[in-house]
């Protein structure tokens, strides 16, 4: 007989629910997981809360009542939405949960119906065996992160802040895997998010024939700052998060740190640099041109969008500096703006999920680390929540962890799912 709340069924009867987000609001909507969720949930014995800024884009809350209620809350968070995969590309059919040689496939496998798998499992467990956490434990599998979080942490901290707002702290996506380097066994738990500030550039022009001598061309004003924007490299800035990262990883592996050489310090820790190489600096990357709508046409306008990612503390130095290589005939407007963030390395919660970690694997290396993009924990922040990216996994050697999430073929292993059902246990019981 099957165990419906077993993390490996979970996962892959999650999976199957089709909770696609295209964008804009438009996808199959997290209702269906949702309200699966929510059912194991209240055989749990809790009592979720199912709430919708949008017909059919779900978000559900629950707590978890410990047994010290002095302490303050801990709020876990994951999202039941996943990112479009075109089935032609897979080896399986992205939404099948097929589990075979070892690993559950799907879209969603690691980002992130993994997590929503082992907290549902973490709970029944607590509820079967009679037992449960030492505080409060406020659960929240929200909608539409892929898109910003309109329809779920975002808006959840807008219209019910109450849900969350005695949290001492919070963890959701990206961090707690195992990560081999050299025998190592390093595990990355996030401790920082450089924020998003996707910037637009207008240029205007004169509008003309294209045989005709222009020097008011918007467009080639516009590919004059993207190409100034591309060109120019961003100093290196030392966050603390990524500062540990390079002290205790390189303590670890044996490689010698030199603070003033970031660079040659990240190419001397190989393997393990690439987890740091796109935090040590902030970035500004051109991915989208539009501009005329025929080839002897020179167009009045044209345009430019660039991925920004800031460092905490640094924002008003990017501005100044994309300011200096736009120059004075080109506009810049922003289209998305969410701050950086950056939660305490030194804190009895990264000393608890190193410890949990640690329980399951003894010889494990934990270690902090920034995330080059983003996630909800942007959202809770805004709370004054500080956010840790924890979502356990034991991963093989040679697995491409990194190229699972909105990738093709993604999968998880039966194993890693069980040993992060484990940590997230010890964690969440004892912190």
């Amino acid at each position: 007989m099957s165990d419906r709340t077993d993390v490996v069924e979970l996962c892959s009867t999650l999976i199957r629910f089709d909770t696609t987000n295209h964008g804009n609001g438009d996808g199959a909507g997290e209702r269906a997981a949702a309200e699966f969720v929510a059912e194991r949930l209240t055989e749990a014995g809790l009592e979720p809360v199912l709430l919708e800024r949008k017909p059919q884009r779900t978000n559900v809350i629950a707590r978890v009542t410990g047994r010290d209620p002095s302490l303050p809350p801990l709020l876990a968070h994951a999202h039941l939405d996943v990112v479009p995969a075109d089935a032609a590309d897979w080896s399986v059919p992205p939404l099948s949960g097929e589990v075979r040689d070892g690993f559950v496939w799907g879209r969603g496998a690691t980002d992130m119906k993994d997590m929503v798998a082992e907290l549902v499992s973490t709970v029944s467990r607590w509820h079967r065996e009679n037992r449960g956490p030492r505080r409060d434990i406020v659960l929240a599998f929200v909608a539409d992160e892929e898109d910003g979080g309109e329809y779920g942490a975002q808006w959840l901290v807008a219209d019910h802040p109450h849900l969350f707002g005695d949290c001492a702290a919070a963890i959701g996506e990206s961090g707690g895997y195992t990560y081999h380097v050299n025998g190592v066994r390093l595990y990355p738990v996030g401790t920082a998010e450089r924020g998003t500030s996707h910037i637009r550039l207008i240029a205007r022009g004169r509008a003309g024939h294209g045989s005709r001598r222009n020097d008011q061309n918007a467009v080639t004003r516009v590919v004059a700052a993207v190409s100034r924007i591309a060109q120019h490299q961003w100093p290196v800035r030392l966050t603390p998060a990524v500062q540990q990262f390079l002290l205790r990883t390189g303590a670890a592996l044996g490689v010698d740190v030199d603070l003033s050489d970031v660079d040659g310090t990240v190419a001397r820790l190989g393997k393990a640099g690439a987890l740091v190489e796109s935090t040590i600096r902030n970035s500004t990357t051109p991915t989208v041109l539009r501009a005329g709508y025929k080839v002897n046409v020179i167009p009045s306008t044209a345009v430019a969008e660039i991925d920004t990612r800031v460092l905490p503390g640094t924002q008003e130095e990017l501005d100044a500096v994309l300011d200096e290589l736009i120059g004075p005939d080109v506009e810049r407007e922003p289209l998305v703006t969410q701050g950086p963030v950056q939660a305490p390395v030194d804190s009895v919660w990264f000393d608890a999920m190193a410890a949990a970690v640690r329980s399951q694997d003894p010889e494990a290396v934990v270690v902090p680390y920034c995330l080059g993009g983003g996630t909800d924990a942007k959202a809770f922040a805004a709370l004054g929540i500080p956010g840790y990216g924890f979502s356990p996994l034991w991963l093989p050697e040679g697995f491409d962890y990194r190229s699972m999430a909105h990738g093709v073929d993604e999968r998880v292993p039966v194993e890693g799912l069980r040993f992060g059902a484990r940590v997230l246990d010890h964690f969440l019981s004892g912190c």
